[in-house]
């Protein structure tokens, strides 16, 4: 990552900032639920190549762009509402196919059947249901026929969990992490897909380990946890709040998950 361009919400207060902006400040680069690991999982299963022309969603400071220009796609379009986001993705590879716009993932402003792959990671988790409707549907729109559309998220676990424990861990996620979180079961993230005309055809799941030391090893390596537990020992409002996600996330670990969906536009709406 380019030190010289600012960390989104660098000018927040270390108590009030989002956490995953928290996370990155204190230099952790992985910010997935399920890893790196459901992320290559997911790019192997999206198979994109030098044909394909790539959306993603939210890129964030571009850990997942990095393994996508890797694969050397004819096109990729970064679509991220934070500038300063924006600006370290851009910083990552230049050419006339390469852009990262500043942009809201609901409306993309990208033409219909522009690409073959959208994806978005542990973005759709962080809106209200209404704008996880909207989100999916641009990304069924901006998709041609036989397009793929995958997704990166926090789940619920088990599948007929109550509603009462779901309210309760939405309510305690959004007060942790300073922004609103309201993760779905498998089967919702399933049906919300669907109810944009795709068609699921890639289904993984993992542990959701985020702040556990052997995912922490296993994501950032270690140089990269080395130099979260300097900063992490060095700031005690930083220290506190990582160790309440932690807290959190341990306290409802048997009913936290992470999972990867792929869908496909049907390619029977393809025009003759």
């Amino acid at each position: 990552m380019p030190d010289s361009l600012p960390i989104p919400g660098a000018d927040l207060d270390p108590a009030r900032m989002p956490g995953h902006w928290l996370l990155a400040r204190l230099g952790k680069r992985v910010l997935r639920p399920g890893g790196r690991e459901l992320t290559a999982q997911m790019l192997d299963a999206l198979a994109i190549g030098p044909r394909d022309r790539v959306v993603e969603l939210a890129p964030g400071l571009g850990t997942t762009t990095r393994l996508v220009l890797a694969r050397h796609p004819a096109a990729y379009t970064g679509v991220e509402r934070d500038r300063a986001a924006a600006d370290h993705v851009r910083r990552l590879s230049t050419g006339p196919d390469i852009d990262c716009r500043v942009g809201d993932a609901e409306d993309t402003g990208l033409d219909d059947d522009s690409a073959t792959v959208v994806f978005g990671e542990a973005m759709l988790t962080m809106q209200p249901d209404p704008a996880k409707t909207r989100i999916v549907q641009e990304a069924a729109r901006v998709l041609r026929p036989g397009g793929r559309y995958g997704i990166h998220e926090l789940s619920l676990v088990p599948d007929d969990i109550d509603a009462d424990t779901v309210a309760r861990i939405r309510t305690e996620l959004s007060q942790t992490i300073r922004i609103g979180a309201r993760p779905l079961t498998v089967p919702e993230w399933r049906a919300l897909l669907e109810s944009a005309g795709l068609t699921v055809v890639h289904e993984a799941r993992a542990p959701m380990r985020l702040l556990e030391p052997s995912r922490l090893l296993r994501d950032e390596g270690v140089r990269g946890l080395a130099r979260i537990l300097i900063r992490v020992a060095s700031d005690s409002v930083a220290r506190r709040r990582v160790l309440e996600m932690r807290a959190l996330f341990r306290r409802y670990r048997h009913h936290l998950g992470a999972i990867s969906l792929i869908a496909e536009v049907p390619a029977e709406q393809a025009t003759p």
